[in-house]
């Protein structure tokens, strides 16, 4: 992959927000209860380098929202709001989407139908404000993820699709790459891949099997690592340093779009666009 070719992510959006607040509370209500940290989280990865910027509606479903007072309408338009103010035209703007808090039949009581109309609500939720992407991502049910894709495909945007692998290369569900990849065919989908879970070193070679089952372009959005206790302080296992490196490999394996999940703040993203562009 050409380094001209390759578009830089931004990292993460929720593990970034609790960095900023007091109060530790589902992310998506901050775009009412705290905007001004979900704005500022957005101005920082777009002057960090990225070029596409992920609004703060990844959980904001019927499901999640549900008795919380707000509508999902309310939270998911103010997140792509709060993004497009942010980032004006320095980046693109993608409208997010998760996993719902459930599992479709058989393995659990949602049926496709509703499944259907929770990501159709979402998605239509952030319309108002024109996202130019639609990120699916963090997908444990690949089958899941095809009927959020449907639902996307609706909207005539480019549509970004993400699992979370373990590192044989399997989601919690037991769904492999080339499931995966199957569940996609005769979608719209504009480019594949894997966020989530595991950290760039272990990602990588989850990342390059892509590339036996599809032509699309490859998404890389590795975890920082989990969380550690040194010297009485709390710090990601993998520092800045380490995981730029770590994720040079994936730009070996095609891949087209990189960023950073969980424990990636701005400053992982400026030292990968560092890293990448020098």
């Amino acid at each position: 992959m050409r380094r001209d070719d390759i578009v830089l992510l931004d990292g993460a959006v929720g593990t970034s927000l609790w960095e900023k607040a007091e109060d530790k509370v589902a992310v998506w209500r901050y775009n009412v209860e705290n905007p001004r940290i979900v704005s500022e989280l957005n101005r920082e990865f777009m002057e960090a380098g990225a070029q596409i910027v992920l609004a703060n509606t990844f959980g904001a479903n019927r499901y999640a929202v549900g008795k919380s007072g707000y509508t999902v309408k309310q939270i998911v338009s103010e997140g792509v709001r709060l993004c497009r103010e942010a980032v004006g035209d320095g980046a693109q703007v993608a409208l997010s989407a998760g996993p719902l808090p459930m599992l479709l039949e058989p393995y659990g009581d949602l049926t496709e139908e509703e499944c259907f109309a929770a990501y159709d609500e979402q998605i239509s939720s952030g319309m108002e404000y024109d996202p130019d992407v639609i990120t699916l991502q963090t997908f444990m049910d690949v089958d899941m993820l095809a009927i959020a894709a449907r639902a996307a495909a609706k909207y005539g945007k480019p549509i970004f699709c993400m699992a979370t692998f373990n590192e044989v290369g399997k989601t919690i569900m037991g769904h492999s790459v080339e499931r995966f990849v199957e569940a996609m065919e005769g979608l719209p989908i504009t480019a594949i891949g894997m966020n989530c879970s595991l950290g760039p070193e272990k990602a990588v070679p989850v990342i390059a099997s892509f590339r036996q089952y599809t032509d699309l372009p490859l998404i890389f959005k590795p975890n920082a690592g989990k969380p550690i206790l040194q010297g009485g302080e709390s710090k990601m296992q993998y520092d800045v340093d380490t995981f730029v490196e770590d994720c040079m490999s994936a730009l070996e394996c095609d891949v087209q779009y990189i960023g950073g999940c969980c424990g990636s703040n701005a400053s992982y993203i400026r030292a990968l666009k560092k890293r990448i562009w020098g």
